[in-house]
């Protein structure tokens, strides 16, 4: 059985923050909920000082393409759920096997 591992990035508008800090609410419960809902590891990774734009990673590692799928739409809709959230795009990588993870580390 081999290890599947996808990694996603979502990349978002934010025209309701007025502030740094409007800004990190909205991504901190983007973030909390992804990981509640999708046992992914989630974080914001781009666009730190930027008060309408963000950016979130997110990974997950299983042997169930399905599951995975699953969980990935799910973490696609948490954001596009979000009335105060654009998506101004949304990639996804999918990795079968150590072979792969490690091709793509270079």
């Amino acid at each position: 059985m081999k290890a599947i591992f996808v990694l996603a990035a979502a990349e978002l508008f934010l025209p309701a923050a007025n502030s740094l800090k409007d800004k990190r609410q909205i991504v901190k419960s983007i973030v909390e909920k992804i990981k509640a809902r999708t046992h992914a590891s989630a974080a914001e990774t781009d666009f730190h000082d930027l008060w309408r734009r963000a950016a979130v990673g997110m990974a997950w590692a299983g042997s169930d393409r399905r599951v995975l799928e699953k969980q990935e739409e799910l973490a696609k809709n948490i954001i596009n759920d979000r009335f105060d959230v654009e998506v101004v795009s949304f990639s996804v990588k999918y990795l079968a096997g150590e072979e792969d993870f490690w091709k793509f580390q270079r």
